[in-house]
């Protein structure tokens, strides 16, 4: 694993040891972030909600995202997330999360931040409730105008084309893996 793009490229990347984490493979990241394209010019906060390493969290940022918040409950997960921010000597641009996911965020959150630009969702298949976690980052007020959300889940899961104020616009299969992007758009625009 590595940084593919950026400030950092090339840069290796420590995964997580064991079968508890499923590392994005670098063919699906960069996938991942040609889909996203453009947009990321204009993403300054980024989340990775279930940051396994931070490779997602930290490809955001190495592209020019200002920000990247990354979510861990695992203390593995979270001591080789550590070692790979301190490898990007700017460990100011980044602020990890540990233990449960949804909580740890809603602590964060009302302390005044703004809302993310961008979010990736790539949970541990078996626990993937996609749809639960976007709904409830839009209801929390989590999500900026404009949002990019980013999921990554297996065929064999389903996420719908529109979900409250949020728009389906592209969608990728790679192999078992699927990528979808969704817009978030706030009431009255």
């Amino acid at each position: 694993m590595r940084i593919i793009a950026g400030e950092y490229r090339s840069r290796p990347l420590k995964a997580v040891p064991g079968q508890s984490t499923r590392p994005t493979t670098d063919k699906i990241k960069e996938a991942m972030f040609n889909l996203i394209g453009p947009d990321l010019g204009k993403c300054q906060l980024a989340l990775d909600f279930y940051a396994g390493s931070g490779a997602l969290g930290i490809e955001a940022v190495s592209r020019g995202v200002d920000h990247a918040v990354l979510c861990e409950k695992s203390d593995r997960a979270l001591r080789v997330i550590s070692e790979n921010i301190q490898m990007t000597n700017e460990p100011d641009r980044f602020t990890v999360l540990g233990g449960p996911n949804r909580k740890r965020l809603s602590q964060w959150f009302r302390s005044g931040e703004e809302g993310f630009d961008l979010v990736f969702l790539d949970p541990p298949y078996k626990q993937a409730d996609l749809s639960g976690d976007i709904l409830w980052l839009g209801q929390e007020g989590m999500l900026a105008d404009g949002c990019v959300i980013v999921c990554e889940s297996d065929t064999g899961h389903v996420v719908p084309d529109q979900m409250d104020q949020l728009v389906l616009y592209k969608q990728r299969q790679y192999g078992m893996s699927i990528v979808s992007l969704y817009h978030y758009q706030a009431r009255g625009e």
